[in-house]
């Protein structure tokens, strides 16, 4: 694998929410989590080993998503989804038959005939730095779209996996390393919980960078 770098990683994360599930296929049985908190979620997927494919916005597919988000900007992401996840290495992912997101102008985008394995893969782009010439065009109801801060990463069916797959798991806090199933933290090891609070602390203590 490519080293790491403070703008590049070999792992890729995937954070549970609280929000409710969109997909609608129907191999997908999301109805019992609707009702889960992010950490509950987190504590299913490690339990089933599994984490359900979800709807895409825009194409209307199913995927699960991950992103490669270095430590760096891991809190402002987490501010957005949840500070629960889990983390995998990209060889991993891409054997599963994952890949980057591809993020395609929208005027591009909306003229496409997309193959249906492709078509998973792509999101449009539009971003609020157009330019004057490209704006009330109708192109995506005028609304700006712009992912690509997310280094998104997707799977196109539901993510089957094995403990020794997970490189990590994130907690929000130490009580919840505490109160997290013992069976869970002995099988995947106490090693691989990192917990966010830790990572606030050094931002605080350290500040790398200013965020907005």
């Amino acid at each position: 694998m490519i080293r790491n770098r403070p703008d590049f990683s070999n792992y890729l994360a995937h954070f549970t929410t609280d929000r409710k599930p969109c997909s609608q296929a129907k191999n997908n049985a999301t109805a019992h989590v609707v009702k889960m908190s992010a950490q509950e979620r987190l504590i299913n997927i490690l339990r089933t080993k599994k984490i359900l494919a979800s709807r895409l916005p825009w194409n209307s597919r199913d995927a699960v998503c991950l992103t490669e988000c270095p430590w760096e900007s891991l809190l402002d992401h987490a501010k957005r989804y949840s500070s629960y996840g889990i983390g995998f290495n990209k060889p991993f992912v891409f054997g599963a038959g994952g890949g980057p997101a591809y993020y395609v102008r929208a005027d591009h985008y909306q003229n496409q005939k997309w193959d249906d394995n492709v078509h998973t893969f792509v999101t449009p782009f539009w971003p609020a730095y157009q330019p004057q010439k490209l704006k009330n065009n109708q192109i995506l109801n005028n609304k700006n779209i712009d992912y690509s801060h997310e280094r998104e990463w997707r799977v196109p069916h539901d993510l089957a996996f094995e403990y020794d797959h997970i490189e990590f798991i994130i907690l929000n806090t130490y009580e919840d390393m505490a109160k997290f199933p013992k069976d869970l933290k002995d099988d995947i090891g106490r090693n691989k919980f990192l917990l966010m609070d830790n990572y606030r602390q050094i931002g605080k203590i350290w500040p790398t960078y200013t965020s907005s």
